[in-house]
């Protein structure tokens, strides 16, 4: 079972991600980063968090460790925010830590530029990204991290966030566990992830055996609303049936054309393109700070 620790000083939140989670010091001496049950995205995203990093986890994926950590919002009154002073107070009790990984870097297009990723691992985290329907690690928000930061031996590529992750889940009526996903513009997609060598590895290991014991990790508390199912075991094992049945289906979801880096190039230029066509006159005159870098260059003229 997750290991249970109790937070003991608020350090702050954090502020980039549209959950507010916060970084807290607990009573194991660990810092980790704590996402809250009373948070806008609902129990049902640390439910994805469990199920999908510890699935991470168990295939050998760099995943930071999970904790449930006792959260009494006594100890982050000092927080000037009412609005996260009232998450807060919404969150009292059992919430989700993830080991905080200090100085870790997001992996952005520039980063990756100078942090090729071997194109098996690529193929290993795009292939869990498709199995677990995790259609929010794109380019523009990759929910990647290297850690250590550049420049400290031997950086590795850690996964993160996975709270948008089983989309099913939000309307189990209909769920097709062979329904293929737009993954072209997945954030590993300019490093050719090997997929099928992904899938002929990792496919075999995900067992109801693995997932029985994955979804027991989740706190009865999260999973008791449901109104669909008799309790929180029924729900337990219909995550357990939708992802093994989804593992075994694999070659119908298999995400395999991932277009280039200039073809996206393109792709964005045609898509900024269409999109200042559609513009007001009067806004057609104001440069897309979105845009190429001579257009940027030429918007800094006008400041200065």
């Amino acid at each position: 079972m997750l290991k249970q620790v109790t937070a003991t000083r608020y350090v702050e939140p954090l502020h980039s991600g549209g959950s507010v989670p916060g970084v807290v010091e607990a009573d194991d001496l660990g810092t980790y980063v704590v996402k809250f049950t009373g948070s806008a995205q609902g129990r049902k995203a640390l439910v994805a968090e469990v199920i999908v990093g510890e699935l991470a986890r168990a295939l050998g994926l760099r995943f930071p460790e999970l904790v449930l950590v006792d959260f009494d919002p006594a100890i982050a009154d000092a927080e000037p925010h009412q609005e996260v002073r009232e998450l807060h107070a919404a969150s009292a009790g059992t919430n989700l830590g993830m080991d905080y990984l200090p100085g870790a870097r997001d992996l952005t297009p520039e980063v990756a530029e100078v942090f090729p990723v071997d194109p098996l691992e690529a193929g290993r985290i795009v292939w869990l990204d498709a199995l677990t329907v995790n259609v929010d690690r794109t380019v523009h928000s990759s929910n990647l991290v290297v850690w250590p930061t550049l420049g400290v031996a031997p950086p590795r590529l850690w996964l993160i966030d996975h709270g948008a992750a089983l989309v099913f889940h939000h309307r189990w009526e209909g769920s097709d566990p062979a329904k293929a996903y737009d993954f072209r513009h997945h954030a590993l997609g300019r490093f050719g992830p090997d997929v099928r060598a992904a899938d002929a590895e990792l496919a075999p290991k995900v067992t109801e055996e693995l997932l029985r014991s994955i979804a027991a990790e989740v706190p009865d508390g999260w999973l008791a609303d449901d109104p669909r199912f008799a309790g929180p075991d029924a729900v337990r094992e219909a995550y357990v049936t939708y992802l093994h049945s989804r593992a075994r289906a694999s070659r119908a979801w298999l995400p395999t054309d991932f277009p280039s880096a200039g073809e996206l190039a393109e792709e964005n230029a045609r898509r900024a393109a269409r999109t200042r066509s559609q513009r007001p006159d009067w806004l057609k005159r104001v440069p897309d700070l979105h845009g190429k870098p001579a257009a940027q260059q030429d918007w800094s003229a006008h400041l200065g």
